[in-house]
């Protein structure tokens, strides 16, 4: 009779210190921002005596950032995927921003309080040297190229420097209103929403009425 080998394989400790680090990473970005966080507090917070670790799995905080990006990242694009499934090539706005919206938060639904990735998520996007990070590997997934391309037919009434403009406002609030929901439950202080699917609902609204608002014209 053979023995079972209950010992992990090489590959599965590296796997098990790698998730280690990732957590570890993801809290205390979020919790601190990127540049005040060392590799060697990360390092600690994950249980690793080595202080090379996070070099040693990831390279450069750059690579760890994306790493961390990458892990929530690839659940929310099954999401999303989902939703535009249902939607089809519908010409309603909201359905469009509830494919921007809903996949993020749902997901955040799903790992349970606390989470950390939307507080990581707003660190990230105000440091110039590490937004490019997250603006790169969300607008290259190809479920938020069909929404983009989706909010563009339906706005083609709007003038382009408005839709750009309206795009970055969008994303403004897309990041920061559900980091602060999320930094609220971590905080156990009052939310103007009971849920994360309530706040996607109050988000959506928010951003339908801002994309349907008239335009100014000045001159």
């Amino acid at each position: 009779m053979n023995k079972v080998d209950d010992n992990p394989s090489r590959a599965e400790r590296a796997h098990a210190t790698r998730e280690l680090i990732l957590t570890a990473a993801e809290r205390l970005f979020a919790e601190h921002g990127v540049l005040a966080v060392s590799n060697r507090q990360v390092s600690e917070a994950a249980g690793q005596g080595n202080n090379t670790a996070v070099g040693y799995h990831f390279g450069t905080k750059a690579d760890l950032v994306r790493a961390i990006a990458r892990k929530h990242l690839a659940q929310i694009e099954e999401r999303r995927q989902e939703v535009l499934a249902r939607i089809g090539d519908s010409t309603d706005v909201r359905d469009w921003l509830s494919c921007l919206v809903r996949p993020v938060t749902d997901h955040l639904a799903e790992v349970g309080s606390p989470t950390w990735f939307a507080r990581f998520g707003a660190q990230v996007m105000t440091d110039p040297t590490l937004r490019p990070i997250i603006v790169d590997e969300t607008q290259s997934s190809p479920s938020m190229v069909r929404v983009l391309a989706g909010l563009e037919t339906c706005l083609r009434h709007l003038p382009d420097d408005v839709r750009a403009e309206r795009f970055d406002m969008s994303r403004q609030l897309l990041v920061h209103m559900i980091a602060e929901r999320e930094r609220a439950l971590a905080d156990n202080t009052p939310t103007p929403r009971a849920s994360w699917h309530d706040a996607a609902t109050g988000l959506v609204d928010a951003l339908v009425g801002m994309w349907l608002a008239p335009v100014t014209n000045d001159s």
